[in-house]
């Protein structure tokens, strides 16, 4: 009896339970290549000890990432971050230490992120690792403290949703405008516990670093996880950091989609997502002139070198607004280096940003920018939820491509880039 038509994320997770074939909808268990823990979540640790765990399942595919508030910003803080340290050293597992970046930034530098994998981390935008053709997903403390000792967890089986972005988008749209305008006209849920796989011209076209923003954003679309295929530029840009094997799984013909979208973005203006939803999706033209106070920059949606190079280059020779503060905080300490060489961290300074230490940063809302009661502020990073931030439920936060946000940066106020 023939089987019915798989997606290339169903063969990965088949894969890794060890089974010919799996349905939507199915409840599996899957083995894990790399597990991730960020420094918010000392709980797994916790969790570990409470489940009687002694020893990590494979101490070199579990990472503990201190990120999102890097250098510690309180004793509290502090005191987490020895902790995991003390639990990395006696675990033997690896530990990204506080300058070196954001964890899922810091993957694909180190040839981690690879086509055929299944990665887990305790971070709702785990997803991004799909632009590399992984399935990647969040998890809870409580299931990542199983996955150390057991090495697997158990997902039920998504279905897919496919995303096709065609046309010639003008010089001024981004991948963040793109993924605005699909959450403007699709909303926040369309996605919920699905797949979303980006694909078309416009994706075969992208850089990494863009087509990571699109995997990025899916987790505001409600998605379980993402997916672009990998093609030449996926496998370069593995190969460029890791002779380590991998899996290219294919979609195979005949497979049928949940749903299926196609978005021409010829014509397709940036985009900006006012307070206080991702989905609440307007062109930029359409409220410019809004006053805004800060401008941040950074990231594991806008903080990559690509981002820092497109608002360098925007900036350069000119200052920023009076009154206006542009906050930037690279993905990660290789990002920084290449800044430095290629003179976009002067320029920046130059300007009048303040740069400060590679990780999650102001996005996080634990130090590195935070917005105060009745302030703006226009972000390249994911989400603009109330008190997103660290700043009040009055703050208002602005997201937006990062060339969108240099034009604010540059004028105070909300400004189209088409403006330049």
């Amino acid at each position: 009896m023939a089987t019915t038509a798989m997606h290339a994320t169903h063969k990965i997770l088949a894969a890794a339970a060890g089974k010919d074939h799996v349905s939507p909808g199915e409840v599996v268990t899957a083995k894990v290549d790399l597990a991730g823990i960020n420094d918010v979540y000392l709980i797994v640790v916790r969790s570990f000890r409470e489940m009687l765990g002694t020893k990590v399942w494979d101490p070199r595919k579990v990472y503990i990432f201190l990120d999102h508030n890097t250098p510690a910003s309180d004793l509290k803080v502090a005191e987490a971050q020895k902790a995991f340290r003390e639990f990395a050293g006696e675990q033997g597992c690896c530990l990204t230490e506080i300058n070196e970046g954001i964890g899922h930034n810091l993957l694909p530098e180190r040839g981690l992120a690879r086509p055929g994998s299944v990665i887990v981390i305790t971070d709702s935008h785990t997803p991004i690792h799909g632009a590399y053709g992984a399935f990647a997903a969040g998890l809870g403390a409580t299931d990542m403290a199983a996955v150390l000792i057991e090495g697997s967890t158990w997902f039920r089986v998504p279905d897919v949703v496919n995303i096709r972005l065609t046309g010639k988008p003008g010089p001024g749209i981004m991948a963040k405008d793109a993924a605005l305008s699909i959450l403007g006209r699709l909303g926040t849920d369309f996605g919920t516990y699905k797949v979303i796989e980006f694909s078309g011209p416009v994706v075969e076209d992208l850089p990494m670093e863009e087509r990571m923003v699109l995997t990025v954003m899916a987790t505001e679309m409600g998605a379980k996880s993402a997916f672009i295929k990998p093609d030449r530029t996926t496998i370069d840009d593995v190969k460029g950091y890791t002779s380590e094997p991998f899996t290219v799984y294919e979609t195979d013909p005949g497979f049928r989609y949940a749903a299926e979208y196609e978005f021409d973005l010829s014509g397709l203006k940036p985009q900006v997502a006012l307070p206080h939803s991702v989905d609440n999706v307007r062109n930029v033209e359409e409220a410019e002139g809004i006053p805004i106070d800060q401008v941040f920059v950074g990231s594991c949606t806008g903080g990559k070198l690509y981002d820092i190079e497109t608002v360098a280059k925007t900036l350069a020779g000119k200052k920023i607004a009076g009154g206006t503060r542009l906050v930037v905080t690279m993905s990660t300490r290789e990002t920084v280096q290449k800044a430095i060489r290629k003179g976009y961290y002067q320029i920046l300074l130059d300007a009048g940003a303040s740069i400060t230490s590679p990780g999650c940063g102001a996005c996080s809302g634990l130090l590195g920018g935070i917005v105060a009661a009745r302030e703006r502020c226009v972000s390249t990073a994911n989400r603009n939820f109330p008190g997103r931030m660290g700043g009040s439920v009055e703050a208002e936060v602005y997201l937006a491509s990062p060339l969108t946000a240099a034009a604010t940066a540059l004028t105070g106020k909300l400004t189209s880039p088409e403006r330049l």
